[in-house]
């Protein structure tokens, strides 16, 4: 990944991860909390695809299962938003451009309900019950309406912010640059011209007309003598 992409990426992520665990999670909703998390992961693996997004949901999923006050076996969430990132990268649209939201809001439901299934299957195979004694049903149920909900505030304008850092205006000028110098290029090889008051430019056309002209004037004076 690119250092733009590192830099934006992290820092979105340490404000999702602060933003969950001090407001979200406190705010004691029935059933599951709404994962900022998981929803910043999704904006981002959008735009860079299934590589960027298996690498940031590593490192978010990571950071989730360090950050206190995380309960459960470190590596657990890293792997499931690793999968989830690289998942929803693969509906990166071709041009970058979404036509509707009803993509990214189809990969959200299936993010949240993917997300909680890993996760309670994750947990089972180490030993941990919790999603059994919670009630499986109703956390799938409120994670994707909790995230369905607040996705229309969140995804949209990570996409905005991944977008916007992926435009390198020195880049750009250099493309431009390096087009204009192929155009010059074609048209010299192409016509035996080069442009401006270098040789064989308008200015030299110009100056071989009016020797051209010179000379006929000459040939004419002659004969008429």
């Amino acid at each position: 990944m690119r250092v733009n992409r590192i830099l934006l990426s992290s820092a979105l992520i340490v404000v999702a991860l602060v933003v969950q665990v001090s407001v979200l999670a406190r705010l004691h909703l029935p059933g599951a909390v709404p994962d900022l998390l998981l929803l910043t992961v999704l904006g981002l693996a959008l735009v860079y695809g299934h590589v960027g997004g298996a690498l940031v949901g590593f490192g978010a999923g990571l950071l989730a299962d360090l950050a206190p006050p995380a309960d459960h076996a470190a590596g657990r969430y890293a792997l499931v938003l690793c999968v989830i990132g690289y998942l929803a990268g693969l509906a990166k649209p071709e041009n970058g451009r979404l036509k509707s939201a009803t993509g990214p809001m189809v990969v959200v439901v299936a993010a949240a309900l993917g997300t909680t299934l890993l996760y309670a299957g994750v947990g089972a195979l180490v030993g941990d019950t919790t999603a059994r004694h919670v009630g499986l049903p109703s956390l799938l149920f409120t994670a994707a309406l909790y995230d369905l909900l607040l996705a229309p505030f969140v995804v949209p304008g990570i996409m905005a912010l991944a977008r916007k850092a992926e435009n390198d205006p020195l880049a750009e000028t250099g493309s431009a640059a390096k087009s204009a110098d192929i155009s010059s290029g074609w048209l010299s090889s192409g016509t035996g011209l080069k442009i401006g008051g270098q040789r064989g430019g308008l200015g030299g056309f110009k100056n071989k007309a009016r020797t051209r002209t010179a000379r006929v004037g000459r040939i004419k004076g002659v004969k008429r003598l």
